[in-house]
């Protein structure tokens, strides 16, 4: 038992000895190459050469430059898989966007409130909301005491005519055997056209109603219902007819909306008044639909100034495929300017990544080796971003394939790697700790 003792006892005293030994000697030659690296870095930097490897104080100096921080190796072929583009940064001019925020709205000149033209109980309703209507369908049908008074002066117009185009048959056929006077024509024609005008007033005022005369043929007993028709295509949007209440011209049964176009009302700062006028084009985005961008144009702009947010009114009007653009959305709306500033160095927006909030891009150091390079952006027109600092004109990036990229140098966070060099332990620094486990085990049995 004293023999074990001693002995793990030496081996410790030698495991501890070797790792401070090691440590020292380790110390004093990392000191020794750093100052090395250090001075030989500073002398390649003078000299305008690059070595394989470099100082960390040359990084750290490339950091504060470019905003670099990391870089991911991809080879030709894997980038072509991937989809990942390079090519040469170079100016070119933007137009310039006034971005604004609205809330869409029914085209107003599309919009119909569908009452019936007479007082009537509604007896039947044929439409609900949603539903997509023809112009002239019935949505909702009438038993109205007004049309009924309506249909019997049209019936007694009817009869009438019917009696003085008998009366001024007979008079012609006595005139022509001389046993009338002519003057007996005369008055009966006369009897005969106040006749047909009294119908074709009845016939007027029933068609204004909503009854058809086509829908009068026949004996006329049976008493027609009042119909009431939309005026024009669109969807339902408000509902108010129900069976058994009493409807009044006052009161709209149903609001139809042409929703195949819509209104986005803006707010134009005052200060941006000079840079917009009616037909402009302008891009309308909604939250629904983030990636769908739709084209319209300014159709009108006040005349007054709100006083207190200092911005004008405007109108754009947009064509809605689909509907997806529905009143009471929020919309963003961009109206484009001309592009009469100077050229710019800029970029797709794609090429533009966020890095733990940082906005980055991919620039290719050489064939298979992209460095993450920090850059500040500028104004946004058309898809494209300017680039205020951090590319220079002629350096080649990542124009596709950035997301790739970018999922790459997240991989290579995950397991530790770093851009140019790799943190390893070696065998030297491990050999002591084994050799103490080693003896650890042996002594123990």
């Amino acid at each position: 038992m004293n023999k074990k003792s001693i002995i793990i006892g030496l081996v410790l005293a030698v495991a501890l000895g070797g790792g401070l030994y090691y440590r020292s000697t380790q110390t004093e030659r990392g000191g020794t190459e750093h100052a090395e690296h250090k001075e030989a870095g500073h002398k390649e930097e003078k000299g305008g050469e690059h070595g394989e490897h470099k100082g960390e104080k040359e990084g750290d100096a490339g950091h504060s430059e470019h905003g670099e921080a990391g870089c991911v190796e991809m080879t030709a072929e894997v980038q072509k898989q991937n989809g990942v583009v390079v090519v040469s940064a170079k100016k070119q001019r933007l137009a310039g966007v006034i971005s604004v925020t609205g809330k869409v709205e029914a085209n107003a000149d599309r919009i119909a409130h569908v009452s019936p033209r007479i007082s009537g109980k509604i007896v039947s309703v044929k439409a609900s909301l949603g539903d997509s209507v023809a112009a002239g369908q019935s949505l909702a049908t009438l038993d109205s005491v007004e049309l009924g008074e309506a249909l019997n002066r049209y019936q007694q117009s009817r009869t009438k005519l019917a009696l003085a185009q008998s009366n001024m048959d007979r008079i012609k056929a006595l005139v022509e055997k001389k046993i009338a006077a002519r003057k007996d024509i005369l008055q009966a024609e006369t009897d005969y056209k106040t006749s047909q005008t009294e119908l074709h007033t009845d016939e007027e005022r029933l068609s204004m109603y909503g009854v058809a005369p086509a829908e009068l043929k026949g004996d006329g007993r049976k008493k027609p219902l009042l119909p009431v028709r939309s005026p024009i295509s669109g969807i339902i949007t408000e509902k108010h007819a129900i069976v058994g209440e009493l409807a009044d011209p006052s009161k709209s049964l149903y609001t139809v909306a042409d929703l195949s176009s819509v209104w986005v009302m803006v707010d134009i700062n005052e200060k941006d008044l000079a840079k917009v006028h009616k037909g402009q084009a302008a891009t309308v985005t909604v939250g629904a639909f983030p990636d769908q961008k739709l084209k319209g144009r300014i159709t009108y702009i006040a005349d007054l100034v709100n006083e207190a947010t200092r911005t004008v009114k405007a109108r754009v009007e947009v064509a809605n495929p689909g509907r997806k653009l529905k009143p009471e959305m929020f919309a963003t709306v961009e109206l484009a300017l001309a592009a009469d500033a100077p050229p710019v160095l800029a970029v797709p927006e794609d090429a533009v990544q966020d890095l733990d909030g940082k906005k980055v891009i991919f620039v290719a150091e050489s064939a298979a080796e992209f460095a993450v390079r920090q850059v500040q952006p500028g104004r946004l027109a058309s898809g494209m971003v300017e680039i205020a600092s951090g590319l220079k004109e002629g350096e080649r990036y990542a124009v596709k394939g950035a997301f790739i990229l970018k999922s790459e140098l997240k991989k290579g966070e995950v397991v530790g790697d770093t851009c140019g060099s790799e943190k390893k332990l070696t065998n030297d620094a491990i050999a002591p700790f084994q050799l103490f486990f080693y003896f650890r085990t042996e002594a123990r049995y």
